[in-house]
């Protein structure tokens, strides 16, 4: 029987894809390789009935930020947004944490003599907001909307961060470190001109719409999406793995939520030799290591600031940085990872039970890197907080390698899709005009292998499902988004 729309994948992408098409009035299938759907946006209970933890990813400045979900708002669906009082800290080995509270006055008090530095670089970023964000999402599609005073603020930004020119840009370590920390995000060589977008994407959102938390779970937000496709007539198949496209249902359009490795695995006989040579060249970034904790109390950081915020990022100063990331996306391990720490506690108290708190930390390390990361990931936080090992209830490891195992988009436990390097950010997956479009007919890929890149920001299925709409369907009014 055939339907109007398949989607392989049901992560963040594949749903807003999935959402776009229904909406359009496409009949649309979702066909999931796991039990559950979500991708990146899973939550399970893993060692208590009563406490879940985020499998992925946890916190979500694009859910409120990114054009797709401000029109179609996850708020007005019942999906409440935690915001903890700080957007994120970074402990130092000697000194107090930097800390980015929502506040920007207060991170700038905090800052000292590098605030008015940090109000300079934020300011113009926060009161045009909304551009900076099309901008950096939507690229060269929105130059017209977004003017030249907001390019050449990003871009003079980004030149000063994003290049070895960054340690330059403060003069003490707190304020360094507390931005190089938003660039590790990248997950590649720092400094870069990739980092540095990240740094002004990500860093000026923590002084306007935060960095929020679902309430109760990443999940939250997969399961809106979802029930928003089945209103609108689509259906959703779960513990399927697709293995050849010839499997799907005949459709007008396929997207494809997958990384281009998978793509070859499942249509290779199907594609022309030159798109799958430039398919296979794609390359990966440095992997993720995660370890899941239970604990009886929480974190015991040196710093009591520290406590402020959802998000911590344990890295030491900006040179340790530069070095440790750079080492790892060459595929050497430095034995002290940068490691990104949630306690999603702080922002959503109800996640906790008496004597029992998540939390969850991953550690970069090369890609494919089997090495057990629990006691890297319990060294760094013990630095920062000691006497946290013995707040430790029960605990949980995640190599890089088994991050591709759980999610084959994770290849070599690449959370972000693809290395975010300078020609990766511009071109993903391939140099084309329509990156979404491949050569087979109908089939189109949507996964964040696909511009804008990681994070859940739903674009790169919405973007996708347009391109679809118009060359498949001859769409040019695309449908709202609003509940």
């Amino acid at each position: 029987m055939s339907v109007d729309a398949v989607v392989v994948g049901s992560g963040p992408n594949g749903l807003a894809a999935a959402v776009t098409l229904a909406r359009a009035g496409l009949a649309v299938e979702v066909f999931e390789a796991h039990d559950t759907i979500g991708g990146g946006l899973r939550t399970e209970a893993l060692f208590d009935s009563d406490v879940v933890h985020d499998i992925c990813s946890a916190v979500h400045p694009m859910a409120v930020a990114a054009p797709f979900f401000r029109e179609f708002d996850l708020p007005a669906r019942g999906v409440e947004l935690r915001r903890s009082d700080a957007a994120y800290a970074h402990p130092l080995p000697d000194g107090p944490a930097a800390v980015a509270y929502r506040d920007l006055a207060r991170t700038c008090e905090r800052l000292g003599r590098d605030g008015p530095r940090w109000r300079r670089l934020m300011e113009p970023l926060t009161a045009h907001s909304e551009d900076f964000v099309r901008l950096i999402l939507q690229g060269p599609t929105a130059l017209g909307r977004v003017g030249p005073r907001v390019l050449l603020a990003l871009g003079t930004r980004v030149l000063a961060h994003g290049t070895p020119r960054a340690p330059g840009q403060f003069t003490d370590e707190p304020a360094r470190a507390l931005l190089t920390g938003v660039a590790a995000h990248a997950i590649g060589p720092l400094p870069s001109i990739a980092s540095g977008t990240v740094a002004m994407l990500l860093g000026h959102l923590a002084h306007t719409s935060g960095w929020p938390l679902p309430r109760g779970g990443s999940a939250r937000i997969a399961q809106a999406l979802a029930d928003d496709l089945i209103a609108h007539g689509g259906t959703l198949y779960t513990g399927i793995r697709v293995d050849d496209l010839r499997d799907l249902p005949p459709a007008r359009i396929v997207l494809l939520d997958i990384s281009p490795k998978e793509v070859i695995r499942i249509a290779g006989h199907a594609l022309p030799a030159g798109y799958a040579r430039r398919l296979r060249r794609f390359r990966y970034g440095p992997g993720a290591a995660k370890a899941d904790f239970l604990l009886s109390e929480p974190v015991p950081w040196a710093d009591p600031d520290t406590a402020a915020a959802a998000t911590v990022h344990l890295g030491g100063t900006q040179q340790e940085m530069f070095h440790q990331e750079t080492r790892t996306a060459r595929g050497s391990a430095t034995g002290e990872p940068f490691v990104l720490l949630v306690d999603p506690t702080v922002a959503d108290p109800t996640r906790a039970r008496p004597g029992k708190r998540p939390l969850w930390a991953y550690a970069h390390v090369p890609n494919g890197s089997t090495e057990d990361p629990l006691p890297l990931i319990r060294a760094r936080i013990e630095r920062y907080a000691p006497g946290f090992t013995d707040t430790v209830v029960a605990e949980r490891a995640t190599s890089a390698a088994a991050m591709e195992q759980y999610n084959p988009n994770y290849v070599g436990g690449d959370i972000g899709a693809g290395a975010m390097t300078l020609g990766q950010s511009l071109f993903r997956p391939t140099i084309q005009r329509d990156p979404y479009r491949t050569p087979l007919p109908g089939v189109y890929l949507c996964s964040a292998s696909t511009p804008p890149g990681p994070s859940v920001h739903g674009m790169s299925g919405y973007l996708a499902a347009r391109s679809a709409l118009r060359r498949e369907a001859g769409v040019r009014e695309f449908p709202a988004l609003a509940p």
